[in-house]
């Protein structure tokens, strides 16, 4: 049971990013699926989430109207479109898996920076 991040790097200000977030050996339908993120010295906070059923997302307010969480049931994945990004978005991004596991990936960088 395991999730795996990719999709970060460098972009400057105003770009965009995909993340990916791949799950293996149980099924995200079900799950209520989070993307976290923690900045150098800061708590890790959470930025997206879905509930179980995918009928519901949620944003924090920092990156509402710029981020979007979704997922590919056929290739068992999670992704955060990010775009308009900010300096202040750099951080290490983690997804995480709620329900009979709970199950975090080793995350992925993203630098935000001209």
């Amino acid at each position: 049971v395991q999730l795996v991040e990719s999709g970060g790097g460098l972009v400057q200000p105003g770009g965009s990013l995909r993340l990916s977030c791949a799950a293996s050996g149980f099924t995200v339908n079900g799950y209520v699926m989070s993307w976290y993120r923690q900045a150098p010295q800061k708590e890790r906070e959470w930025v997206a989430g879905s509930n179980s059923a995918w009928t519901s997302t949620n944003y924090a307010d920092s990156v509402k109207g710029r981020f979007t969480i979704s997922r590919d049931n056929a290739k068992n994945t999670v992704y955060l479109e990010m775009n308009s990004l900010k300096p202040e978005d750099t951080a290490v991004y983690y997804c995480n898996a709620a329900g009979y596991y709970y199950v975090w990936g080793q995350g992925t960088q993203v630098i935000v920076s001209s």
